[in-house]
This record gives C-alpha cells, sequence and structure tokens, in this order.
C-alpha cells in the first residue's frame, strides 16, 4: 500500500533504494502469497508461522478478502505509471497485472457485475457483494487494458463492474451521493470474520476508490 508512494519519492529524490524495495516486496507478494489455481493472492503471509490465521506449511491466511486483492491491483497499475518500458521490474509487473486481471474477470458476478467480499466464494449464502474491492477490480482491469496488457474480455468486465456499481449507487434525502455496502477496515482471519464484518456508507476506502474509478472508465469510454 505504502509502494506507490515510494516509487514516486524515488523517482523524484533519486533514492533508488526505494525502488528497489518496492519490487522486492512485490515479487515476495507473487511468490508466497498468489494461488496458482485461482490466480488470486491471499490476504496475508507471515513468515513466522506464528500469527493465529496462517498456516503452518505456507505461512498464508486462509481466504481471498475483495479489499486486499483490489490494493494489490490498484498498487501494480500505478507502479507500471513510474517505470517506464524497458525499465528493470517492469515486465514482471506487467505479467503479473495481466494474470491478475484476468483471474479477477473469473470471479466477477455474473448478475451484478460486482464481487463478492470473499472473492472466491460467492456461492455461499452469507457471503455478500463488497463495493469497495468491485471499484477497486474495476480500475485495475481498466488500467490492464489501457496498458495493453489484457484483451476485449476485461474491458468488457470492467464496463460490467462499472454499470453495476452506478446501479447502487444512492442518494439521500437531499440529492447528495451515497455508496453503500463498504467493508470497514478489516485484518486479516478466516471466512467468517470477513462476511461479519460491518459495512458503512460513503467510508473513503469505497468513496476514493469509486473517483479513480470513475476517472479511468471515463477516459476509457471517451475513446469509442
Amino acid at each position: 500500500m505504502g509502494g506507490v508512494f515510494a516509487l514516486k519519492y524515488a523517482n523524484a529524490y533519486g533514492e533508488t533504494s526505494l525502488r528497489d524495495m518496492v519490487l522486492q516486496q512485490e515479487q515476495l507478494m507473487r511468490r508466497y502469497m498468489r494461488d496458482e489455481k485461482t490466480g488470486l493472492f491471499y490476504h496475508a503471509w507471515d513468515e513466522s508461522r506464528r500469527m493465529p490465521w496462517a498456516d503452518p506449511e505456507t505461512g498464508c491466511s486462509p481466504e481471498f478478502w475483495g479489499r486486499s486483492l483490489g490494493w494489490y491491483g490498484l498498487a501494480v497499475a500505478q507502479f507500471l505509471d513510474e517505470i517506464a518500458e524497458g525499465e528493470a521490474g517492469r515486465a514482471g509487473l506487467e505479467a503479473s497485472l495481466a494474470d491478475f486481471a484476468q483471474a479477477l474477470a473469473r470471479y466477477q458476478d455474473a448478475d451484478s457485475g460486482l464481487w463478492y467480499q470473499v472473492v472466491d466464494k460467492g456461492h455461499l449464502a452469507d457471503n455478500w457483494l463488497e463495493t469497495s474491492c468491485s471499484c477497486l477490480f474495476v480500475y485495475t482491469l481498466a488500467k490492464a487494458y489501457k496498458f495493453g496488457l489484457v484483451g476485449e474480455e476485461c474491458l468488457e468486465a470492467a464496463k460490467r463492474g462499472y454499470n453495476g456499481l452506478i446501479r447502487v449507487l444512492q442518494q439521500d434525502g437531499q440529492g447528495r451521493f451515497i455508496l453503500p455496502d463498504i467493508c470497514i477496515g478489516t485484518s486479516a482471519g478466516d471466512y467468517e470474520n470477513y462476511v461479519t464484518r460491518p459495512t458503512s456508507q460513503n467510508d473513503l476506502h469505497g468513496v476514493g476508490a469509486f473517483v479513480m474509478t470513475c476517472v479511468e472508465m471515463q477516459s476509457l469510454l471517451d475513446k469509442e
């Protein structure tokens, strides 16, 4: 989550050690947190395996939580804004973003266009559609398409997600914007931990992501 700022700082002030740190952290995520079967990333990883949620063999937490995945997609997309073509590390980031965007498209809810709080378990009755991760996923898909890393199927997924977000928007009695169903801040845990988390309206976890998503989607739609 701090990687985008670190890269911007590195570029502005020539701090190459920060650049190396950011790329190493992303590589560690790919090595230890990515699930080969789904293409998704676990919420957290503990090298020591001491945290109560850590798998004793992998060190990973047990679930794919929506917003943590959204932060990853947004960060990698913005890393590519800061690393020029041909520079060290860019090719790996491009491949990771392309693969991740395609994984997100596979887990999109067909009816709503949104994504579930626990992304790969939309079939469970107590799971629910969450808006902040849906915003971040649409942003990720749009950026991956703009970079030329994915094809029309991901663009269509981004459009479905964007339209789904527009459909769930609400207004109060004075006509002011309300984005509902935003999960509050959440630590790593088991399935029950995620699906029982309270939701909020207009939490900045969701509203900020929605604004960024609108900007990206508008720029794509303007070109059509």
